[in-house]
């Protein structure tokens, strides 16, 4: 806070911010499908029983459950904040726009 000015607040540091976090989101959801994918393989350790038991718990755990599924997680935490950073910017320039309103009210 400036001394006797308030907050100041820099909306063209938080359009970058948001700008980041959307890119973030879509590399994120890129690497969602990668996991999917990657899920959907079956690894190719061999036929004897501990080999396909193994190749069936590299799967599970890149799958929904695993992997993809935190990845997700992550993708959808990102774009939470996101759209929460956009919607305060949002409502501190509709409320900057009322104060400037109210005060030219009240000095015209």
């Amino acid at each position: 806070m400036s001394e006797g000015r308030g907050i100041e607040v820099e909306l063209e540091l938080l359009d970058a911010r948001i700008t980041t976090l959307a890119d973030l989101g879509d590399l994120t959801a890129d690497l969602v499908g990668t996991a999917s994918r990657l899920a959907d393989r079956l690894p190719l350790l061999g036929t004897a029983p501990p080999a396909a038991h193994l190749a069936n718990r590299l799967r599970e755990a890149a799958g929904g459950s695993g992997l993809a599924g935190e990845i997700k997680a992550a993708e959808r935490e990102v774009r939470e904040y996101q759209q929460l950073l956009a919607s305060a910017k949002r409502k501190y320039q509709e409320q900057d726009e009322r104060s400037g309103d109210d005060l030219r009210g009240r000095t015209s």
